[in-house]
């Protein structure tokens, strides 16, 4: 099969096409026939080597971390798909490789594809949905009538997020660029800072929770706009020990993470709030759960651009410079 590997790390140079040998499947295993895949922020910092301290992988890889697709052969232990059922999924993070033409996942990891996307919306959803669900519902337990504040939200994660946020009965508030306040505000946002003409650390106040996908000096002052008890999580942030150990590192490994996260918790404890990183994890279930919310109408996808399946390396270009305008990237092999 054909597949985009990464041979050694460092930038888009070590990255290529390639013709491979098709997965394994084994008895848990589902192997989908890949319609589409979508470009995250995560596939350039695999490709560059910048988390392989937490994310070590053996080179070559192939590259990727979303899909919707059909199945085309199940393992004899599975017991919840069938060849020809559409699928999605984010596969689990030892066994990533959607920039290929198959690629072979437990049945766990899988889910069914709601049925009222096209296999391109489908695969724009599945990383930046789990992780809005594992920021919201998992960790910060968002309940009706409290403030919650996303970032960039009309980005591949914000834009998902402000809508399960506000599914939830939140009052939401976001920031956005000029030119995309009008989109925040259609999907749900009750309030839209324009980032280029005003500091939401001066206008907002008394929030529960924050996401946080910039990082730096955002995540600093979002801490200044929760109220005593609330909590910032972040994808970008410092890691600490409890991802350390989500992960199953070493002690040294945990160690170097809480040293690297120590100044960060500093600030948040000295506010009387929380920190916390989150890097997100596989999951058929919590997809099974926001198909439901798709097909319902209270998630839609963001798809800025759609390349087809030999241009993988182009859209990485293309996102790795910011030139989408709002929501995911994603390549079509069909």
């Amino acid at each position: 099969m054909k597949a985009f590997m990464v041979e050694k790390y460092g930038d888009a140079t070590g990255m290529h096409a390639a013709d491979i040998p098709d997965p394994q499947v084994g008895a848990d295993d589902v192997l989908v026939r890949i319609h589409a895949a979508s470009v995250n922020p995560l596939d350039m910092k695999i490709r560059d080597g910048s988390l392989k301290a937490i994310l070590p992988y053996r080179l070559p890889l192939v590259l990727g971390n979303d899909l919707a697709g059909e199945v085309v052969q199940v393992g004899s232990s599975v017991t919840r798909f069938a060849v020809g059922d559409e699928v999605w999924a984010r596969p689990d993070k030892d066994r990533i490789g959607t920039f290929a033409e198959l690629l072979a996942i437990h049945q766990d990891d899988l889910a069914a594809k709601p049925a009222t996307l096209t296999m391109t919306e489908a695969a724009s959803l599945p990383l930046v949905a789990l992780t809005a669900w594992q920021a919201l519902v998992e960790r910060a337990k968002v309940q009706p009538g409290q403030k919650v504040l996303i970032h960039a939200g009309a980005g591949g994660l914000g834009s998902i997020a402000v809508q399960l946020a506000k599914a939830l009965g939140a009052h939401v508030a976001s920031t956005a660029s000029t030119a995309k306040v009008d989109l925040v505000k259609e999907l749900g946002a009750d309030e839209v800072i324009d980032y280029r003409t005003q500091d939401f650390s001066e206008v907002l106040e008394g929030y529960d929770f924050v996401l946080d996908s910039l990082g730096g000096e955002n995540l600093a002052k979002s801490f200044g706009i929760l109220k005593p008890g609330g909590l910032a999580i972040s994808v970008v942030g410092p890691p600490d020990a409890d991802v350390a150990r989500e992960l199953g590192l070493n002690w040294v490994m945990r160690a170097g993470t809480t040293v690297l996260s120590a100044k960060t918790r500093r600030s948040a404890k000295k506010l009387g709030v929380t920190y916390s990183f989150l890097f997100m994890k596989a999951s058929g279930d919590q997809l099974r759960e926001l198909a439901s919310l798709v097909d319902t109408g209270k998630i839609r996808p963001i798809v800025d651009r759609v390349f087809p399946f030999d241009e993988t390396l182009q859209a990485m270009e293309y996102v790795e410079k910011g030139r989408a305008k709002a929501g995911k990237v994603v390549v079509s092999m069909t």
